[in-house]
């Protein structure tokens, strides 16, 4: 079965979507946590980090460069947050890793 994400990929599910390549895609989050909240997901579905292989290191550091020039498309400059949860424990409702892109106002720490 799908998830969620799978079908937003798809175009089966509409999305807010600000970027997308051969191997990402990047859309609003509906629920935002910040003014500036876009999810970067791979094409490839890896449930979670710790699913990932070696295989996808040249994957895994696509979505960390492609964070930074999203940043910086969507004005948030330097100042912004990628976060990543790790399985239902830290808050990972969608089980398809995706990069939360956070931003637009001051960022507390630690977070959550």
């Amino acid at each position: 079965m799908k998830t969620l994400f799978e079908k937003i990929i798809d175009k089966e599910l509409p999305a807010a979507i600000v970027y997308e390549d051969e191997h990402c895609i990047a859309f609003k989050d509906i629920n935002p946590g910040a003014p500036t909240h876009v999810l970067l997901v791979p094409r490839k579905p890896i449930p979670k980090l710790t699913d990932a292989s070696v295989e996808d290191q040249a994957l895994l550091g696509h979505l960390m460069v492609t964070a930074g020039k999203l940043a910086k498309q969507l004005g948030v400059g330097e100042a912004f947050r990628v976060a990543i949860n790790n399985g239902a424990g830290a808050g990972q409702s969608v089980f398809h890793l995706h990069l939360h892109i956070l931003g637009g106002r001051p960022l507390k720490w630690p977070p959550g």
